[in-house]
């Protein structure tokens, strides 16, 4: 078992910045591909990024590229996504993402509010 707790989560305005955390427990976090995704008002969970187990490899949905950045520090059982240039239909519960073959383990998400 995983336990992942995000936070950072808030309101900022557009074109602000926030950087989210998500804290692992349990099994080995170096294991597992990490990743980010959220779901905004009546939208489904969708995709925002992914870091491979050793932090060299990373891949972002189109619609936060260049804005997002995503980083691990497999030492303090860590992962981040610091946001940039926010907009409002940043506007989501972003929820951290561990996953080790078809296994996956889910945070409890962390509410992000961008007001124009």
């Amino acid at each position: 078992q995983v336990q992942l707790v995000e936070s950072g989560g808030g309101l900022v305005q557009a074109g602000g910045s926030l950087r989210l955390s998500c804290v692992a427990s349990g099994r080995t976090f170096s294991a597992y591909t990490m990743g980010w995704f959220r779901q905004g008002p009546g939208n489904k969970r969708e995709f925002v990024g992914t870091i491979s187990w050793s932090g060299s490899s990373t891949y972002y949905a189109d619609s936060v590229k260049g804005r997002f950045t995503i980083s691990r520090d497999n030492a303090k059982n860590t992962l981040y996504l610091q946001m940039n240039s926010l907009k409002p239909e940043d506007t989501a519960v972003y929820y951290c993402n561990a996953r080790k073959f078809v296994v996956n383990y889910w945070g409890q998400g962390t509410q992000v509010t961008v007001s124009s």
